[in-house]
């Protein structure tokens, strides 16, 4: 760093901490140049600020940036680790404009696999590969040019206004006619195709997906339109964007991102009809979508006032639900999460809706509960008006849960002080009135006398269960089947097969997952365990009645072959193994199953179906020097959980002589990150 920049620096000590108050950035224009072979992005920069107050110098978050050229003359830029310097003599009231050619080489936020490249920002992170504001605070209009192979597809934020032709491929224009966080800003690129809805308020709707799934395109964003259209409705403004894009991309961190009008999702919630049943995106789906709102049109001032993106998001996408599956579903789902809430307050764990280091359950669950209780006690007008004005009042702005309150109590006389005291200071989760709010269900009401007979000896409750066996629901249907579980086989055998009977699919799922030996007089119900709509059952029964009855594996294994499962191939996976280790089964193929199951390792697929793959080629113990160069790789990914695991196993594996000699070798044969964490657990 320069003896000028470090004199600048302590000069502008208060302006680094309160840029807000001295710089309104206005407008960033990027022209975007990913490099997928050196993983790196080049471009061009271009910022429209206007001065607050008299300054010396401004700055952009913007890490290691690289500065190749300065097309501004009348005030000198640099750069330092962090942050690109304007710097000059800037007066109050003017407008200025930054012009750069800039090069990155981002560690996180942009990221690069074989078949596809996409941003995450969550938080403040966006600085990575463009230079922007780590602030929630400082709203900007993002235009972005990003450069993409003929044979790609560019998804981002706003409106696609061109695509232009370019030696290097193409460059695609999108334009946002709105100012919004910097850690919204986000691009995918990709090979994928899409379908096109349009809301009943006339907003497009784009929906994307990999030309290879596209039989799996309407489970997969089944009742969009519906979620869309609820939302605008049931929210009281109109959806504030000028389009709105979905794209489930490879080995995304999180199960979804708010991308302003651009969701980004993971896509193992890509599924075709089987699997909708068990895994589906209608949540994610309508959380991301209220996002659009809670978050992007307006977004909390601090972490402090977190819930009211998160709690706002995680309600609205309850409401969905319910307009979706019914009011019995929407029920139960807040049942769950009182339950979960009620059990970290009892051990002592609860938190704050205001604690800024508060857990997700608590953002997101009890932020759901706090506005599910606010309706209830100031009745549905005030809260759908006190939504509404807020909004209006705010949108393209920031906002404290103090701005929310007000609103709230400007439409209605009912004093709302113990609502604040227990709902958002206090720690302790409020189970006794969320109780009293379950208990206007019929459906909860319903459940709770069944799961109430978990303590009544089974020859007391034998009606009681049979009589929720045989005109199930599905919540209450499977509380009866797992109230079976510790009872003499001898009396629930009838319950059993009146379970089967049912042809309720979460009542036999709950049979499938509860009933670990399964006697002779069920075998034949239990088979067709295998005929399910359910992937979650499908692989229970299977790996079941495969370790139960030998004599009948060629059998099972012949129904079964050839199908996938979910994403992560669970049901072709566990095949594979079981094909693998059954005697006399496919003997010829046996070699061809094994290099299957262990080419599932390898960075050509996601993270998802690699994990599942480690587990099964551990088990079998078929390691080779390919699955163990894959597993180290799999330790540096950046998707944190699946590195941990991975990291887990490595670990394990070096214990043993055999393989920490394998280990040691594979220096020379990784990538360079994957070498350097080899190197520092081998010298551990």
């Amino acid at each position: 760093m320069n003896k000028f920049l470090i004199t600048f620096l302590f000069s502008s000590f208060t302006v680094f901490a309160q840029q807000t108050d001295v710089v309104d950035f206005l407008k960033i224009e990027a022209l975007i140049k990913p490099d997928a072979a050196e993983k790196k992005i080049a471009g061009r920069f271009v910022a429209t600020f206007k001065l607050l107050k008299e300054t010396d110098s401004v700055f952009m978050d913007a890490v290691n940036i690289q500065i190749n050229d300065v097309e501004t003359k009348n005030f000198k830029i640099s750069s330092d680790e962090k942050k690109v310097w304007f710097v000059g003599n800037f007066e109050k009231g003017k407008t200025y404009t930054a012009d750069l050619w800039y090069s990155m080489n981002p560690k996180q936020t942009l990221y690069f696999f074989e078949d596809q490249i996409w941003t995450q920002g969550q938080g403040k992170y966006t600085s990575h590969w463009l230079p922007s504001i780590d602030d929630v605070n400082d709203k900007i209009e993002f235009d972005l040019k990003i450069l993409a192979p003929v044979n790609k597809t560019v998804i981002a934020n706003g409106k696609l206004t061109e695509i232009e032709n370019d030696s290097l491929g193409q460059m695609y224009n999108f334009d946002m006619k709105e100012p919004m966080s910097s850690y919204l800003v986000a691009f995918a690129i990709g090979d994928f195709d899409k379908k096109e809805l349009v809301s009943n308020s006339g907003i497009p709707i784009e929906l994307y997906y990999k030309p290879s799934d596209s039989l799996k395109v309407e489970p997969t964003y089944r009742h969009s339109k519906q979620i869309f259209d609820f939302l605008e409705t049931e929210i009281g403004i109109a959806y504030p964007w000028q389009n709105y894009k979905q794209v489930p991309v490879r080995d995304f961190l999180y199960a979804g991102m708010e991308n302003t009008t651009a969701t980004f999702f993971s896509e193992a919630f890509v599924v075709d009809s089987i699997g909708f049943d068990d895994r589906n995106y209608i949540n994610v789906n309508a959380h991301e979508l209220a996002h659009q709102w809670f978050g992007n049109l307006i977004t909390a001032t601090a972490d402090t006032h977190h819930w009211l993106q998160e709690g706002f998001a995680t309600y609205y996408a309850l409401l969905a639900e319910k307009d979706v599956f019914g009011e019995d579903y929407f029920s139960w789902q807040l049942y769950r999460t009182a339950e979960q809430l009620k059990a970290l307050s009892d051990e002592g764990k609860g938190e704050s809706l205001l604690n800024p280091k508060a857990s997700s359950l608590t953002f997101y669950q009890k932020g759901a509960w706090a506005l599910h209780i606010l309706r209830e006690k100031i009745g549905d007008e005030a809260f759908k008006t006190a939504v509404k004005n807020y909004l209006e009042k705010y949108k393209f702005n920031n906002v404290s849960t103090d701005d929310f309150l007000n609103e709230v109590k400007s439409v209605s006389q009912i004093d709302i002080t113990d609502f604040e005291n227990n709902w958002l200071k206090q720690s302790a989760f409020q189970s006794e009135e969320a109780y009293q709010s379950l208990m206007k269900s019929s459906f909860i009401k319903k459940y709770f006398e069944v799961s109430a007979l978990r303590a009544v000896p089974f020859s007391n409750k034998k009606n009681q269960l049979k009589t929720a066996l045989t005109f199930p629901n599905d919540f209450i249907g499977q509380e009866a089947v797992f109230q079976l579980v510790d009872e003499p086989i001898a009396e629930t055998l009838p319950l059993y097969k009146t379970a089967f009977e049912s042809n309720n699919l979460y009542v036999r799922q709950a049979v499938a997952l509860s009933l670990q030996t399964i006697p002779k007089e069920l075998q034949t119900e239990y088979e067709s365990l295998l005929n399910d709509d359910s992937y979650v059952t499908i692989e229970t029964a299977l790996y079941q009645l495969w370790m139960q009855f030998p004599e009948k594996r060629f059998e099972y294994l012949n129904k079964i072959m050839g199908m996938e499962g979910f994403q992560n191939k669970n049901i072709r996976q566990l095949w594979l193994a079981l094909a693998i280790i059954t005697d006399g089964y496919e003997n010829p193929k046996r070699e061809k199953y094994i290099s299957e199951l262990k080419n599932y390792t390898s960075t050509d697929f996601s993270f998802e179906i690699r994990e599942k793959a480690f587990e099964f080629v551990n088990e079998l113990q078929i390691w080779d020097t390919q699955t163990l160069k894959n597993l180290v790789e799999a330790c540096v990914h950046p998707t944190w959980r699946f590195a941990k695991i991975s990291k887990a196993l490595l670990n394990n594996l070096l214990q043993s002589k055999k393989y920490y000699e394998q280990v040691k070798i594979l220096g020379r044969q990784v990538s360079e990150i994957g070498a350097s964490y080899l190197n520092s657990i081998l010298k551990e």
